[in-house]
């Protein structure tokens, strides 16, 4: 997570933590569904709107990292060294966002995750907007000289490669085997006009 520079910015990120830790230690006590967004906010100490104005949702408390995922994966593309491939870029991205979701104090989030009809969808709308910005960055990058198409199918394999290898009995593993395939594709494509 990038660290906000002045007091303002710095108050602001720490009341949203605040209230994102408080929200996440309910719901692992007492369990997703019977904690209500009036309670997250009396228990941060902060107001009802203000928990609105740093989460949308009660859903988005739970994926509070959400934002600063899809800027790893945007920043995977566009802050490459010159000239290095991206698809190498993009696998330590995932390797490394996968490391941190398997992690043995993330199980239980993703316990409560599967378990919840309403987190499994706000996941997977999460994941196609960040197949979508991936795709966007992709995509404006002269240097790459994909297709949309193309652009937006690649950025499509490389979130679900983070879902599947979180999944997996050995994720680094499959974030390898996923990336063969993902290589792959991407060399079928090869530079072609832009649609």
């Amino acid at each position: 997570m990038t660290v906000p520079s002045g007091r303002r910015e710095r108050k602001k990120a720490a009341t949203r933590q605040k209230i994102a830790d408080t929200a996440l230690r309910l719901f692992l006590e007492r369990g997703y569904d019977a904690v209500g967004i009036r309670e997250v906010a009396a228990e941060a100490d902060v107001a009802v709107t203000t928990l609105f104005s740093h989460f949308a949702s009660k859903e988005a408390l739970v994926f509070e990292q959400d934002e600063d995922f899809e800027q790893r994966l945007t920043r995977a593309v566009t802050g490459r060294a010159p000239g290095e491939p991206l698809i190498p870029a993009l696998r330590r991205e995932i390797r490394a966002l996968v490391r941190h979701c398997t992690a043995d104090a993330a199980a239980p989030v993703w316990h409560m995750v599967e378990s919840s009809r309403s987190l499994r969808e706000y996941e997977e709308s999460m994941r196609l907007r960040h197949a979508e910005s991936l795709a966007a960055a992709i995509a404006a990058d002269p240097d790459l000289s994909r297709t949309a198409t193309a652009s937006r199918t690649i950025a499509r394999f490389v979130v679900d490669a983070y879902t599947l290898a979180r999944e997996a009995a050995d994720p680094e593993a499959a974030v390898d085997e996923i990336f063969r395939m993902i290589e792959a594709a991407w060399e079928v494509t090869g530079p072609g006009p832009r649609a």
